[in-house]
């Protein structure tokens, strides 16, 4: 069996929501692949519960599998056969049967797939929440979904028929660097870091990386190998959501490939303006392509947003093996890997080092014992690239330099980073803070008595 890692936090607030006095109605969701509904059966051991996964098919077929499984989590095996007409009736058909003790729990995962075959579900949940539901203390409802923006529109949202009544909402996240590390507890730090550059923070990808592989070993055995679990997963999970995959992928391509700006996206894909700007919506409300803007403490101007491709897997698969998809299949796994892959992994590790930085930083600012609120991000203009900026609002400014290959210098570092800092808008007048974030400790960064210098081994260190 394999270990349950994290999720302490989660698992806590459904508890919390199990055991009010009070019925529930808790939202979970995140992206593809995270653990919602692991979290889900995780949380369902020793309860008595309805869980229930959607799919693509008929309301009524749905309905009846939801029925046939509350009659086996029930002992109830008259359910099986009850011939309800709606969701109405079958709903109200199994909390009548529950008699306690304690909360029953109906878990609908997959929700988005039930409601797009009865697009009256949220309503008829809503009715049930405020007519019987929440005047007692009788259910646990829990919506599980991993399609992001309609989780936000359709449960949370405004004009959501269940808008203001739940009562914890938990969106699920990709496991952060310290989390992801524990998959891989027998590594260096250095491959627990590269794991993460290539898996993040997802589990299913973090166990399909053997402790008895190198790293190396392991992408040629998981991601060139035509025939492994993850070869063809960026394919599965856009499939499963959207459709005109060939203008995603292009678009993909395009962000893993360095494109940022939605004029050079467009310029390498072909894709219009308007066309791109909903394909980058679609792919943003699943969680895998994000926003950013230059930090500098002042709202953001909407002519510099810049998008990047958030999810590790998709980055990389769609940086590596998709434009070598012929020769990766010709060629084999580690031919492909050797003159494919390896030539460009070190200055890929160097961006990902940068992500990695801008991730530690709370950390550091924690263990600092920083009181102050912050924000973190880059920087960019014209003429300056800042790795990672935090924005703190002591009115104190981090100026940061992230090095992931061997330093030879580290007088040339601090000039370099002193050089950068300079062109850095400071309007207000704050504290500039200069730091550097090495994969290993560097010789004679003593002399350099005004920048902090930061360690791998000390944003690993908990």
């Amino acid at each position: 069996m394999e270990t349950f890692i994290g999720r302490r936090k989660e698992l806590a607030a459904l508890e919390a929501a199990f055991g009010s006095e009070r019925s529930g109605f808790v939202p979970i969701y995140g992206r593809r692949r995270v653990g919602k509904s692991e979290l889900v059966r995780r949380f369902l051991r020793g309860k008595r519960g309805v869980y229930f996964v959607g799919k693509r098919a008929p309301g009524g077929l749905q309905m009846r599998e939801f029925l046939r499984e509350a009659a086996v989590a029930l002992q109830e095996p008259l359910l099986a056969s009850f011939g309800a007409q709606s969701w109405k009736e079958a709903l109200e058909a199994v909390v009548d049967r529950w008699k306690g003790p304690g909360k029953l729990v109906l878990a609908l995962d997959e929700f988005q797939w039930i409601v797009e075959a009865d697009r009256e579900l949220p309503s008829v949940l809503q009715e049930q929440w405020d007519r019987r539901w929440s005047r007692g203390n009788k259910v646990l409802l829990i919506l599980c979904g991993s399609y992001v923006g309609f989780m936000e529109r359709e449960v949370l949202g405004r004009k959501s028929p269940l808008f203001g009544r739940r009562t914890a909402q938990i969106l699920v996240k990709p496991f952060g660097y310290q989390e992801a590390a524990l998959f891989h507890s027998g590594w260096s730090l250095v491959d627990r870091a590269r794991a993460y550059f290539v898996c993040g923070g997802v589990p299913l990808y973090l166990r399909a990386f053997s402790r008895d592989r190198s790293v190396e070993d392991n992408i040629a055995a998981n991601l060139l190998d035509e025939y492994a679990a993850l070869y063809r997963e960026p394919e599965f999970l856009l499939r499963e959501e959207l459709r005109e995959l060939s203008s995603y992928d292009a678009i993909l391509e395009a962000l893993a490939g360095g494109a940022s700006a939605a004029s050079e996206i467009s310029r390498r894909t072909g894709v219009g303006n308007r066309a791109l700007h909903y394909y980058l919506k679609q792919l943003q409300e699943l969680g895998y392509v994000g926003k950013r803007f230059p930090l500098t403490g002042r709202p953001p101007v909407p002519r510099q947003v810049r998008f990047t491709l958030e999810d590790p897997l998709l980055r990389f698969w769609f940086r590596f093996v998709f434009p070598n998809t012929s020769f990766v299949q010709q060629a084999g796994a580690t031919r492909a890997f050797a003159e494919r892959v390896r030539p460009g992994l070190d200055a890929y590790f160097g961006a990902c080092w940068e992500r990695l930085c801008r991730e530690g930083l709370p950390v550091i600012y924690e263990r600092e014992r920083v009181q102050a609120g912050y924000d973190v991000g880059e920087y960019w203009n014209r003429e300056v690239q800042i790795d990672v900026v935090g924005v703190r609002r002591d009115n104190r400014i981090d100026i940061c330099e992230c090095r992931w290959g061997a330093v030879r210098s580290s007088r040339a570092l601090a000039r370099e980073l002193k050089a950068r800092a300079a062109g850095y808008p400071n309007p207000r007048g704050a504290t500039i803070g200069l730091r550097v974030f090495t994969r290993a400790a560097v010789g004679g960064r003593g002399e350099a008595k005004d920048i902090r210098w930061h360690t791998l081994e000390d944003l690993y260190r908990t």
